[in-house]
């Protein structure tokens, strides 16, 4: 009922920014109608289940869903690449679908460590830093397709944005491990993975700095730690190691 106006808005400013040569509001209205129908069934979740809609990972989907369409529309507005809502729209929708595949069941129940002053800034913050980083891998794969370095500079934006987030993200979760397990850093397979997503990140940053590295070179470097942040987000699940990971909670379902 919420998913279908909101695909058909956001696929609307999508077909429309792709038609005009200049910054089309209409596809800006377009896109902010469908993203507050989306924001209006989180809020309805979240009021049903008398918790924040952030335990499962179904319900993580939704959130990076509603943060992806707010991303690509930023970038849409700041930089103005026509194809960019196309992008940002499909990667929303095929999260959103996936939910509708794989309905779970949500309960109003939340475990000791979830019952925290962390949990959620610590999740909104990590959800809405892999949309902007997915804004970054969107242009890392068109630079790569079209043999440009053009997108470079908008991609070091997002990057700054996005591991900035990303930061504040592993801070309070740090903070929050203190709080739950006695201690900011257990090498748990899923901060293992975070780390090498940061340090890929980071990675990226000084070789920009540097300004001795090949665009083909940094484009692929940015695929390969978006690769590392979707193996840290849900991958990492599937993983022998995650057995005895003190965040099964992610699971959900």
């Amino acid at each position: 009922m919420f998913l279908l106006p909101a695909a058909f808005c956001w696929l609307a400013a999508a077909f429309v920014a792709a038609r005009s040569e200049t910054r089309s509001r209409t596809a800006v209205i377009l896109t902010g109608a469908g993203t507050v129908v989306f924001a209006l069934f989180i809020a309805g979740l979240w009021i049903s289940l008398q918790r924040p809609p952030l335990r499962t990972m179904g319900e993580t989907r939704l959130w990076y869903s509603f943060f992806m369409s707010i991303s690509g529309l930023v970038t849409y507005w700041r930089w103005h690449y026509r194809w960019i809502l196309a992008f940002s729209s499909v990667v929303a929708l095929v999260f959103c679908i996936i939910n509708l595949l794989r309905p779970e069941i949500h309960d109003q129940t939340l475990m000791p460590a979830l019952q925290s002053i962390w949990f959620i800034p610590h999740v909104t913050v990590y959800m809405f830093s892999y949309s902007v980083l997915g804004c970054a891998f969107i242009l890392a794969c068109m630079g790569l397709w079209q043999h440009s370095g053009r997108y470079l500079e908008t991609a070091d934006g997002l990057v700054y944005t996005g591991v900035a987030f990303l930061i504040i993200g592993m801070l309070t979760g740090s903070v929050w491990a203190k709080e739950a397990w006695g201690n900011y850093w257990n090498w748990d397979p899923k901060e293992t993975w975070a780390a090498l997503t940061w340090a890929g990140y980071l990675l990226y940053i000084h070789l920009r700095l540097w300004g001795r590295t090949s665009p083909r070179r940094l484009y692929c470097l940015l695929i390969v730690s978006f690769l590392t942040l979707q193996v840290c987000w849900y991958g990492v699940n599937y993983l022998p190691s995650a057995r005895e990971s003190v965040h099964l909670y992610n699971r959900g379902g």
